[in-house]
């Protein structure tokens, strides 16, 4: 008897598990059919001013992050994660550094199998205009998005640093039966206040009003010290975002962008939705980080040294691709007491030569090169930069091909950091450039 009722409970089992499989496998050719009906189309073309020097010869998605990366690799590596393999990525300011890293890392998918990641600048096709807006960059382009035929157009900003499955933002979509949802991070109002686009929701996360970044933005429903902001990403049904683009385009005095023009004219007679960006694990608030000034792209590289950093580089579930360039590991040398290759909390890329100096929690992307005697701490080190001997820098972003000549001292002293033609942020970090330097500039 006992036999028998194992062997029944065996078989319950059985099926229970193979029920849940096949929910499993529903769901996710559910997700998959969405994300084979869309089409990604990033906007990369901002120039990020507030950066200063650092995007004097590169547009903010071309900038470096995260030791061998540079942002725009995020938005991208999202989109392919989630099974969303048509990808536009449309460019404008100083774009050539964007483009060469685009075509070496993002060009190899195959079309005919409806894959790819195509280049799409200015062209002028319906006007004579550069994009004038977000809004107007979509529509200078809709005879491609026509030629896809997808269903739904997501639009993401390429400039912020995030991990992110657009696959569960599409399934809240089409679920909620919305023709617009827009993406959202619940941010305390002291912090969103004056600071984001901020969505006014009802207790079903119906968008309700917009407000661009108001001193008193509108609480969550339920929730009062928290608000929604806008991310600057969105998915539209595509003969939806057809109608609405055509409307703004003919519309006098539109300054043809998402966040000014689109959304506070549709919230009031469509059906736009918020959509709360959290960790699927945790379900609070998930990593995101808008890297816009000096201060804030120190910041978050300085974060991923920390022994368990918000933001998982290494993660073999959600991989950041990128282009590769074939390079020698890191290396360190020289052991005396006086002299000693090492780095400590530290990041170091491949191609790099750590020679008799002292690294500490700091980053080095690649190629970089740190002579004997030398201490480096809290610095940010873009490829290629070769530091001499018996230089002290701390505090710092060294941009990209800088050679920093002996004994150099960087971050102690800020009224000499000033003298000596160093930019100097808000809370005393230190950017160092190749003109700065009185080095040629150019390619970045």
């Amino acid at each position: 008897m006992n036999g028998q009722q194992t062997n029944e409970d065996n078989v319950l089992m059985s099926i229970a598990l193979r029920k849940e499989s096949m929910m499993i496998d529903q769901n996710s050719r559910y997700v998959s059919r969405l994300t084979k009906d869309t089409f990604a189309l990033v906007l990369a073309g901002g120039r990020g001013s507030r950066l200063k020097e650092l995007t004097n010869w590169r547009a903010k998605p071309a900038l470096y992050f995260g030791g061998k990366y540079r942002i725009i690799d995020f938005p991208l590596s999202n989109c392919i994660n989630s099974g969303i393999r048509r990808v536009g990525v449309l460019t404008q300011y100083k774009a050539h550094s964007l483009v060469r890293h685009l075509v070496h890392g993002w060009t190899h998918f195959k079309k005919e199998l409806g894959e790819f990641v195509e280049i799409l600048p200015a062209s002028q096709r319906y006007s004579e205009d550069w994009y004038l807006g977000t809004a107007d960059a979509i529509y200078q382009n809709l005879d491609i998005i026509r030629a896809e035929r997808p269903k739904y157009v997501l639009v993401l900003s390429g400039d912020h640093i995030y991990k992110m499955d657009y696959g569960a933002m599409l399934v809240a979509h089409v679920e909620s039966g919305a023709q617009m949802t827009v993406s959202c991070l619940e941010v305390p109002i002291e912090e969103a206040a004056g600071a984001f686009g901020v969505m006014k929701v009802d207790e079903t996360n119906r968008i309700v009003g917009f407000e661009e970044k108001p001193e008193q933005p509108s609480p969550i429903p339920g929730q009062p010290d928290l608000t929604l902001a806008s991310m600057g990403n969105y998915i539209f049904n595509t003969d939806f975002l057809f109608e609405q683009l055509q409307i703004d385009a003919q519309t006098e005095g539109s300054s043809h962008d998402f966040g000014n023009d689109i959304i506070p004219k549709v919230v009031d007679h469509h059906h736009v939705q918020a959509f709360p960006f959290r960790n699927l694990e945790t379900g609070e608030r998930a990593y995101w980080r808008d890297v816009g000034t000096l201060d804030s792209f120190w910041e978050a590289n300085m974060e991923l040294v920390s022994t368990t950093p918000s933001l998982d580089m290494y993660d073999p579930d959600w991989p950041i691709w990128t282009a590769q360039t074939q390079l020698p590991p890191a290396k360190f040398v020289f052991n005396s007491e006086e002299r000693r290759g090492m780095a400590v909390d530290s990041m170091v890329s491949g191609g790099c030569i750590i020679s008799g100096a002292h690294i500490e929690r700091s980053l080095l992307f690649s190629e970089v090169r740190v002579h004997s005697f030398s201490s480096i701490e809290s610095t940010v080190i873009l490829p290629k930069v070769d530091i001499g001997r018996n230089c002290k820098i701390k505090n710092a972003i060294i941009d990209r091909g800088c050679t920093v000549p002996d004994n150099t001292v960087i971050g102690f002293d800020t009224e000499q950091d000033k003298k000596n033609g160093f930019r100097v942020s808000e809370k005393g970090i230190v950017l160092v450039t190749r003109g700065m330097l009185g080095q040629p500039e150019g390619y970045a």
